[in-house]
């Protein structure tokens, strides 16, 4: 090969090397773009109603024959928001290479949870997807009603609180200024009352959006507080348990989907370690998860969850300690589990509806009290004026 036919084989080759390293240039950005996307995705949260529209729907569709790359298609057509149908794509993607569902989701840990993956996984293996599907959505479908029923039991008395505070606001900052001139012109000592609330009026005047703003910011630094130390949220967590009213309805709350979730993992098939650690996962209190942590580590070493259970009778209540006795003895705890959620549903839903009917009548005693006591403070003054005047 002579000079020239060299120098044009390297600058050939040259060429070719620049293209390719532009091209995997290229697509390690494409991918870098890709793994921040799917990054973003996997922090967010999907709420439970598109979770249940995705199983329910997921469930009808296999059940109806219809391949499962078809139904995740047809699942992305309906899709109800663009954060769901991008998290839909990629598990198109993942499952037209060839990867198991289950192992897609897993993905997404904030989105569809341990709970869910473990249902889907272990319905792949066993050949039960479809009825996995189903559990999944009834599961998640009545986490949203006792959800629903806690908001609403707690949501009359938020409004009336404010309404309360607001009309309280009002009358102190714009109402009650324009007569205190009145009252201070006056010689003669003011009642107690009145002194009481020119001072709070005085005070919410100057400093009332300093104090909103560091109410908000201080619980905003609670909140990120907590979420980011252990320590803060066990106290917490403990505290709220504590709480004669507030304990109760969590204690009922927690116990309800622990059961529920234990229960339905023990039916399709889950061992007894493993549901308790997808168990402890999903709880909402840090106190629970503990427990549930340590139950899971005393069934490890061949103890029974009644044993563990009847140690902590004060977390857990006597009742689930006395039916998970029996359910372990005859053999049917999964059954047993998911009564006692049914039976924990409805004494939640009793005890709000009785606290709604003995909130109400308080709430309006101490609306009525707060604003008398300013009325007064108001009428008092004008009235000892008109005493005083002579005709």
């Amino acid at each position: 090969m002579n000079k020239p036919d060299w120098q044009k084989l390297r600058a050939e080759v040259g060429k070719h090397a620049k293209r390719a390293l532009k091209e995997a240039r290229r697509w390690k950005k494409h991918a870098h773009t890709l793994s921040g996307h799917l990054k973003q995705l996997s922090s967010r949260r999907l709420s439970i109603k598109d979770q249940a529209f995705f199983a329910k729907r997921l469930a009808f569709l296999i059940t109806a024959g219809v391949p499962i790359m078809e139904s995740l298609i047809m699942i992305h057509e309906q899709a109800r928001s663009r954060a769901f149908s991008r998290v839909i794509d990629v598990v198109i993607d993942d499952v037209a290479n060839g990867q198991y569902l289950s192992k897609s989701l897993e993905r997404f840990p904030e989105m569809f949870g341990q709970f869910a993956v473990n249902l889907i996984k272990v319905g792949e293996t066993s050949g039960t997807l479809s009825q996995n599907l189903d559990y999944l959505a009834d599961e998640l479908k009545k986490k949203q009603m006792l959800r629903r029923k806690i908001i609403g039991a707690l949501i009359y008395p938020a409004v009336i609180t404010f309404a309360t505070l607001g009309i309280t606001a009002f009358l102190m900052v714009y109402l009650f200024p324009k007569i205190i001139p009145v009252f201070l012109s006056l010689r003669t000592k003011l009642p107690l009352s009145t002194r009481i609330v020119i001072a709070i009026s005085s005070f919410l005047r100057h400093w009332g959006l300093l104090l909103i703003f560091l109410i908000v910011a201080g619980v905003a630094a609670f909140m990120v507080a907590r979420k980011r130390s252990g320590r803060l949220r066990t106290l917490v967590d403990r505290f709220i348990l504590k709480v004669p009213v507030l304990g109760t309805m969590t204690r009922y709350y927690n116990l309800a989907n622990i059961t529920r979730t234990l229960g339905l993992l023990l039916k399709t098939g889950t061992t007894l370690s493993a549901a308790l650690a997808i168990t402890a996962d999903t709880s909402m209190n840090i106190i629970y998860q503990q427990h549930l942590a340590a139950l899971g580590q005393s069934v490890i070493r061949g103890k029974t969850l009644s044993v563990y259970l009847d140690q902590q009778r004060e977390i857990f209540g006597d009742i689930l300690c006395q039916m998970v006795a029996v359910g372990e003895r005859s053999g049917t705890l999964s059954s047993t589990l998911i009564y006692l959620s049914e039976f924990y549903e409805h004494e939640l839903d009793d005890y709000a509806r009785g606290l709604s009917s003995l909130i109400e009548p308080a709430l309006m005693i101490c609306m009525g009290l707060l604003i008398g006591f300013v009325a007064i403070s108001i009428i008092t003054p004008i009235y000892a004026i008109t005493q005083n005047l002579h005709p």
